[in-house]
């Protein structure tokens, strides 16, 4: 029997007993941590390990978002600094083969330390192209503002995810560089035509539209589709990322609990399936809003199981790799002790 189409999160550094008993009956496709689930690195290998067992699954994918720079759960004294992508990108603009060279590099790092821990995709990277008075929640998290140089950096950091053995997530299609309020918080409405969107915002993603998973945006494209996120409308999904844009990896919603979505948990995540997306995120843990989320997620069937088939196919094992000569590398490359 297929899992459900959904991804959770746990409420802390070991599953309780009530975690264990509901994500059993539950049976999600795959689950996220945050620092909330993080001490140490024996302590996550336990927990992955218990996650991967309550779901009877030693394949189940467990995700975590560790992009470099403020987006990181993974952190010091027991895990390295790297760099927010906006470094590479200004790199890049001094040394184009340096920037390509330290991106893989840190990416590939960043596989091996994800890899060691038990988890085996990484929502990064963020291929979101930010614009002057945009809010500044993807800011640094971007490359650069060319969409030509993000594609670019986008896919040689994919490829260094992908050499690791860990599945990467391009983010937050079909954009959310414009929007000028954080989707945490509110819901961010774009005005701008979808001529531009379509040179502009919508070129990364469709550049690496082969890429094996991919997370909305819970912002409003006006002129495509009136106040409706893109997360919840069949429009931008059906249309715009599938058509348009032309992916037809395994595409997860942005998390249900964010302000940006209005109504229950249950609606959220009705609305996010009808809309077409094939799994739909649940982040914080809590206990009633996962329940209630459930009755609205269906099992994985169809093209959505098998886009997430495919999507756990891509992960390899990894090669051979050297993580101190990787960070020495890496260090050179950038100028600093990184």
């Amino acid at each position: 029997m297929a899992s459900r189409a959904v991804i959770f999160g746990c409420s802390g550094t070991a599953l309780s007993g009530d975690e264990i008993t509901f994500f059993r009956d539950a049976d999600p496709w795959g689950f996220i941590l945050f620092a909330r689930n993080i001490e140490t690195p024996q302590q996550v290998v336990a927990l992955t390990a218990q996650l991967r067992d309550a779901v009877g699954r030693a394949d189940a994918p467990i995700l975590i978002d560790q992009e470099g720079g403020r987006v990181a759960r993974l952190k010091p004294p027991h895990w390295r600094v790297a760099p927010p992508a906006v470094v590479f990108g200004q790199l890049y603009d001094r040394n184009p083969a340096d920037a390509i060279e330290a991106c893989y590099l840190n990416a590939r790092l960043l596989a091996d330390e994800l890899i060691a821990l038990g988890v085996t995709v990484d929502c990064a990277p963020v291929l979101d192209v930010p614009i002057p008075g945009a809010h500044q929640i993807i800011g640094d998290r971007a490359f650069a503002s060319d969409p030509a140089i993000i594609a670019k950096l986008g896919r040689v950091m994919c490829e260094g995810f992908l050499a690791g053995g860990v599945l990467p997530v391009i983010k937050h299609i079909p954009g959310h560089g414009r929007a000028g309020a954080d989707s945490h918080l509110d819901l961010p409405a774009v005005a701008t035509p979808h001529s531009e969107l379509a040179l502009t915002d919508f070129a990364p993603f469709k550049s690496l539209a082969d890429m094996p998973l991919a997370m909305t945006a819970h912002v409003a494209f006006t002129a495509i589709d009136g106040q409706t996120p893109a997360s919840l409308s069949k429009r931008l999904v059906n249309e715009i990322i599938r058509s348009e844009i032309g992916f037809d990896g395994a595409l997860m919603c942005d998390d249900l609990g964010m302000a940006a979505l209005q109504g229950e948990f249950s609606s959220r995540a009705r609305s996010a399936i009808a809309a077409g997306c094939d799994l739909v995120l649940h982040c914080s843990g809590a206990m009633t809003e996962m329940r209630a989320a459930m009755p609205e997620v269906p099992q994985l069937a169809g093209k959505a199981l098998l886009r997430c088939n495919r999507a756990l196919a891509r992960g390899v094992k990894p090669a051979e790799f050297d993580a101190r000569q990787g960070v020495a590398r890496l260090a050179q490359l950038l100028g600093s002790g990184v």
